[in-house]
């Protein structure tokens, strides 16, 4: 029987290496499967190397780093924050934005870290119409715990392309409080007095607003 022979440092960054390539690969089924198997073994220097090709030229390998990002989960969340807040790069922003909704869709039934919605909520007043699109659609991935966050901007913005935004977040969570607000904004705001009876208005959806943005990488 052979004897088993440990796996060096040196043959796991080589493992790395060839994984981080594989992401550059043109074959898709070859970069998914690379995403899934630095997600299993990711550690802190593998979430920096991630981290790095947010500012990328090749779009999909700047994509299929924000889905590795994504598939890691709430580990990732404090360092996207961060790198959101502080680059000052809109692409390396924007793809924060992203990865975060991506942790958000890949990991439903984990509670989305408070300091990930916190970093979000500051991203809906980014100067780049791209970042604070990309935050509203990843508060929208979160869901109903960022309604609260959602409806306060949606009932303080004066950005006509931001509102449009959250209230297709809004209706996609579609809970009570999101359908409630998007209700009184599509109310026509008439006097009761000569009709006897407030105006009534069908119950807005995702459907009833433009759609957006996506939540992958630009």
């Amino acid at each position: 029987m052979a004897a088993d022979h440990p796996q060096t440092d040196e043959t796991a960054e080589v493992t790395i290496e060839a994984l981080f390539e594989r992401l550059q690969h043109p074959n898709p089924h070859l970069r998914e499967r690379a995403m899934a198997d630095l997600a299993d073994r990711a550690d802190g220097a593998v979430v920096e190397r991630l981290l790095a090709v947010l500012d990328a030229v090749d779009v999909a390998y700047r994509r299929t780093a924000v889905k590795a990002l994504g598939a890691i989960g709430a580990a990732t969340v404090p360092r996207l924050v961060e790198i959101l807040q502080t680059s000052d790069n809109p692409t390396v922003r924007s793809s924060c934005a992203k990865a975060l909704a991506q942790v958000a869709n890949n990991h439903p039934t984990t509670p989305f870290p408070a300091v990930g919605l916190q970093g979000l909520q500051a991203a809906l007043t980014d100067s780049n119409p791209v970042v604070h699109i990309a935050a509203v659609m990843a508060l929208g991935e979160v869901g109903e715990p960022a309604t609260e966050i959602l409806v306060q901007a949606f009932q303080t913005t004066d950005n006509p392309a931001l509102a449009v935004a959250i209230a297709n977040a809004l209706g996609g969570i579609g809970n009570e409080t999101a359908i409630a607000v998007l209700q009184e904004a599509t109310t026509p705001k008439r006097s009761t007095a000569t009709s006897g009876k407030p105006p009534s208005a069908p119950c807005p959806g995702p459907n009833r607003w433009p759609a957006t943005a996506s939540v992958e990488a630009p």
